[in-house]
């Protein structure tokens, strides 16, 4: 018995009716967004963004800008003030690579507006180093081995700071509890621990040392007094 000629095979009958479904989908959703684009916005007026005059101090520099209300702190420190070391991760306060040091204690600059900042201190990484000299945590980050890939350790020497700074001798459990907050992709956690300490005690060889070279000078400079007072 011979085929007809208007037979069609299933292969066919579906691949059709894909078609037909798809066009019937795509009809409506299409021509929404061309009435969209077409049609102006109410009143004939782009609706504004608003924004506010904010005064920072980032890094012991006073910057006045104005700031889109939505803007994130990182934004501004990395889009708006150049202040790339801030790195954004997960860009929702989970891994800490954007910590820094707000008024000297750490925060998610990711997770912070600007205008929140108004009036206030900022240090990011790039305030640490003294010119061309590492601060005494980068050399010993550097010495321990703390950054692999890198892109956390900026977070992570923030962290420590303000770790150091609000408790200059933390024992290894509680320099562990102040970096819970920053993810090591690199699991390089036990280093970064390490560094935190030798920085700490670093920190106090320097201080003992400056304090040895005060209780000197007060005696040379009263043997000079008593010398002189002799002599008149």
């Amino acid at each position: 018995m011979s085929k007809r000629k208007h037979d069609i095979s299933r292969r066919q009958f579906l691949e059709g009716s894909g078609a037909v479904l798809v066009a019937a989908t795509a009809g409506p959703k299409l021509s929404a967004q061309l009435s969209s684009s077409i049609q102006p916005e109410t009143g004939g007026a782009t609706r504004e963004v608003p924004s506010t005059a904010i005064r920072l101090v980032v890094n012991g520099t006073e910057h006045r800008l104005e700031v889109e209300d939505r803007w994130t702190l990182a934004e501004v420190l990395r889009d708006h003030l150049g202040l790339t070391g801030t790195k954004i991760g997960c860009n929702r306060g989970e891994c800490g690579a954007c910590t820094v040091l707000l008024d000297g204690k750490p925060v998610y600059s990711c997770s912070n507006l600007a205008v929140w900042a108004d009036g206030r201190e900022v240090r990011t990484v790039e305030g640490l180093a003294h010119g061309d000299q590492l601060d005494p945590l980068q050399r010993a980050f550097v010495e321990h081995d703390g950054p692999q890939c890198g892109f956390c350790t900026s977070g992570q020497l923030m962290s420590a700071r303000g770790l150091l700074t609000r408790n200059p001798h933390p024992t290894a459990r509680e320099v562990r509890a102040a970096m819970t907050g920053n993810i090591c992709r690199c699991s390089n956690y036990n280093r970064y621990v390490e560094a935190v300490l030798a920085a700490s005690s670093t920190r106090d060889a320097k201080t003992s040392d400056r304090g040895a070279g005060r209780s000197t000078a007060p005696g040379r400079r009263g043997a000079k007094a008593s010398a002189r007072a002799g002599g008149a």
